[in-house]
């Protein structure tokens, strides 16, 4: 690890979180060797169990029940796909060989195992072996979810075996805390969860060797995320992730030495994280739609396990949850597909291990389906675990109209007609991200997201990788990537690690008008040191689009560059000035400034030269990106949108 990221992310710190990160340091280095090995986990009692999620799974609908059949039969083909990559096919017969716990399928390179103490491996910044994501997102077992679902449902004594194999291979290569699957808490929580969700729906069909195994692996997760919390900066979904597998294991064992006072940690924690990381106006803190889904869903697991025990947590979490279904419902369209902003490493809680392309909605399906309310918004076509286990709603409500504004977690919402077509735009004044380090925040502060008639046009550019993605992963966050305004390349927001900043623009929401004669104004300070110069822009309603007026008060004559990233699916040319958009061949739109400017349209190429995209975690795709270059005068320079005629 390089000196410059310790040197970044010290000071991002406050003193009292470096007093804490040097006694956590000397804590792990201590615990070397000393509360290693699965003999001190080893406990006997009940069978652990979560209560309510049979019941809803033997409750659920024969389509939902059709689709965990199917997910389970994939998983015992020996496939699995994630992050945007497919896994080597295994033997139905050797599923779950030692060396799988280790392996990065981008690379085949096999990362430290039960040799290597957790905490003596380096994993950031990692170039030889991959993006360490990829062996932690198998070791996650959510793979085991559908298949204990199968069993559950229909006996299936395959399913049951893989699980067997699966939970005995896991135990014998990653003793506690050797190797690489012990370095993060969010991991530990996220792979209890799938563990408990196993015990609770098929634990009476598993030997009792298996369910000892499980018990001792439940137990070592446990001491191990409350021995090492995030805490301070790094007190994100990370927090929620652990705390939620801590409370969860509790209720499920609670003759644990631990099980108490975790069970009450947990229910004051997930009440505090609720408020914090779900804004007032239900945006959630770190910005992302799906981070913020990914968070709910902890927490609504949580509340339903609780309640299910007659044990309901306190506070505001349900109104919480409601809260982000509303901010949901007004971001997706009608299949419930919301815009990519910031990151999205697609974590999941509840799942049939498999893509989804709706995650938000099919999150904020299963909040009203917990709540036996009416859903706030679309819900997806596709169907998942989560359905199953919570009750989802199965239909959703009709598509939201006009303009809505989300002051707290800082977006403008504008869906809009406009000559046969439907338009929706996402503008961006929101904070860069949560807590010190703002870790999932992108440098987009002011760009705008359109969607015509259901499809993306202007996109966010995606997240493509983490650890090892480099300057690559600076590009996807940085503000050339965005639509909105640079100065002389300059990010708005300045980087200091792949999860760090060294400097955050402000946003703040000047006005927003609703009405036909709608529009929206904002500025950012994020150049003013720099270049003195503060961005405003504003969005306002014309007869046949919108209009996008951008200033730079503080400036003579600036030079700066306004980008715009189109979807994959559509392409961009100029004629006399002005860009056509098209998509499937046919012209759909028009961009024309009325001030000059060099006009590109470029994709893919090195960094910097053209547009690029990311569809999934761990992909990237060329797609035009359509740049305006020129002076930005003391009036500003006005881009007019325009939609063709349906």
């Amino acid at each position: 690890m390089s000196l410059a990221w310790y040197v970044n992310r010290l000071r991002a710190m406050s003193p009292a979180e470096l007093v804490y990160r040097f006694a956590e340091k000397a804590k792990k280095s201590l615990a070397k060797g000393r509360i290693e090995g699965w003999g001190r986990y080893r406990t006997s009692g009940r069978l652990p169990h979560l209560a309510g999620l049979a019941d809803n799974l033997a409750a659920a609908p024969e389509r939902v029940k059709q689709e965990i059949v199917a997910a389970s039969a994939f998983i015992l083909s020996g496939r699995f796909e994630a992050l945007g990559a497919d896994w080597p096919q295994r033997a139905p017969e050797s599923l779950f060989p030692p060396e799988i716990w280790r392996l990065d399928p981008v690379t085949g390179g096999l990362w430290p195992g039960a040799e290597k103490y957790c905490f003596d491996i380096s994993y950031r910044h990692e170039r030889v072996l991959g993006d360490v994501k990829y062996v932690w997102e198998f070791n996650r077992l959510q793979f085991l979810q559908p298949l204990a679902a199968d069993a559950a449902l229909t006996g299936n004594t395959a399913a049951l075996a893989a699980i067997e194999t699966a939970v005995e291979s896991w135990y014998a290569a990653n003793p506690p805390f050797r190797g690489i699957c012990w370095n993060s808490g969010i991991e530990l929580g996220l792979r209890a969860i799938s563990l408990l969700v196993v015990i609770s729906l098929c634990g009476a069909q598993l030997s009792a060797a298996t369910v000892d195994r499980i018990r001792a692996i439940l137990h070592a997760h446990m001491v191990w995320m409350a021995r090492y919390p995030s805490r301070f900066s790094s007190a994100n979904n990370h927090l929620v992730a652990e705390v939620a597998g801590e409370f969860l294991i509790a209720l499920a064992m609670p003759e644990l030495p631990l099980s108490a006072k975790l069970e009450a940690k947990g229910r004051r924690i997930l009440a505090e994280e609720a408020n914090k990381q779900i804004l007032n106006d239900g945006v959630g803190a770190e910005q992302s739609p799906t981070y913020g889904a990914f968070t709910a869903e902890f927490i609504l697991l949580c509340s339903l396990v609780a309640r299910s025990a007659g044990k309901p947590l306190e506070g505001e979490i349900d109104s919480r949850l409601r809260l982000f279904s509303n901010y949901i419902a007004w971001l997706s369209n009608d299949d419930g597909r919301v815009p990519g902003i910031c990151d999205d490493d697609e974590g999941r809680v509840l799942t049939l291990s498999r893509h989804e392309p709706a995650y938000a909605a099919s999150v904020c399906a299963a909040i009203a389906g917990y709540l036996g309310e009416p859903p706030a918004g679309p819900r997806p076509p596709e169907v998942d675990l989560r359905d199953a286990l919570f009750g989802s709603a199965a239909t959703g409500a009709a598509g939201l109209f006009g303009l809505k504004t989300f002051a707290d977690g800082g977006y403008t919402v504008v869906r809009d007609t406009k000559r046969g077509h439907s338009l929706d735009i996402v503008f961006d004044h929101a904070p860069l991200g949560y807590l010190s380090i703002a870790a999932h925040g992108h440098a987009d502060a002011l760009s705008v997201v359109v969607t015509v008639d259901g499809k993306p046009l202007f996109v966010d550019p995606g997240t493509y990788l983490y650890h090892s993605g480099g300057q690559w992963r600076d590009w996807f966050r940085g503000t050339r990537a965005h639509n909105t305004l640079n100065i002389d390349g300059a990010d708005q927001s300045i980087m200091s690690g792949a999860f760090n900043w060294s400097h955050k623009a402000a946003a703040t929401l000047e006005a927003a008008v609703g009405g036909q004669d709608w529009s929206v104004k904002a500025k950012h300070d994020g150049y003013q040191k720099r270049f003195a110069a503060l961005h405003r822009r504003m969005l306002s309603s014309t007869a046949d689009g919108f209009a996008i007026r951008d200033e730079l008060p503080g400036t003579v004559n600036q030079t700066a560059e306004i980008v715009f990233q189109l979807a994959p699916d559509c392409d961009a040319t100029v004629e006399s000035g002005i860009v056509l958009i098209e998509r499937n061949g046919t012209t759909i739109a028009t961009l024309s400034w009325k001030e000059a400017g060099a006009i590109s349209i470029e994709a893919g190429g090195e960094i910097g030269e053209g547009g690029w995209y990311s569809p999934a975690f761990g992909k990237k795709v060329e797609a035009k990106r359509i740049s305006w270059r020129g002076i930005v005068p003391d009036q500003g320079v006005t881009c007019n949108f325009a939609l063709m005629q349906a």
